[in-house]
């Protein structure tokens, strides 16, 4: 089982979602990070042993970054803005919160919608 860090922007009807569904979730607002920059933001989440969900693309650019010069991070997954449901993200997102392992997720990028 994984824990969730859901980025600034992502939408709050998916997070209530995967609340719903016990999923361990912590919006960066409520973590009073919702002011840091991208780098700032997934040394967060990874501080937390979270991994962050994202539909900006300037995190897959940031992992890339760190995967190359071995800096690690917890890991990241990225959900495109359109082209997945509402109920599709979350049903994607709590199968990997429920049937992953923080084991897997190190330096990490997943892409959504999942294989």
């Amino acid at each position: 089982m994984i824990d969730l860090y859901m980025d600034v922007q992502f939408p709050l009807t998916v997070t209530e979602q995967l609340r719903l569904r016990n999923v361990d979730v912590i919006v960066a607002q409520e973590d009073r990070a919702a002011r840091l920059s991208d780098p700032e933001l997934l040394d967060r989440a990874s501080e937390l042993g979270r991994v962050l969900v994202t539909q900006d693309k300037d995190f897959l650019v940031e992992a890339s970054l760190r995967q190359k010069t071995s800096r690690a991070f917890v890991g990241v997954i990225y959900v495109p803005q359109i082209g997945l449901s509402i109920g599709r993200c979350v049903a994607d997102l709590e199968l990997l919160a429920l049937d992953t392992d923080a084991s897997e997720w190190s330096s990490r990028v997943e892409y959504l919608p999942s294989k």
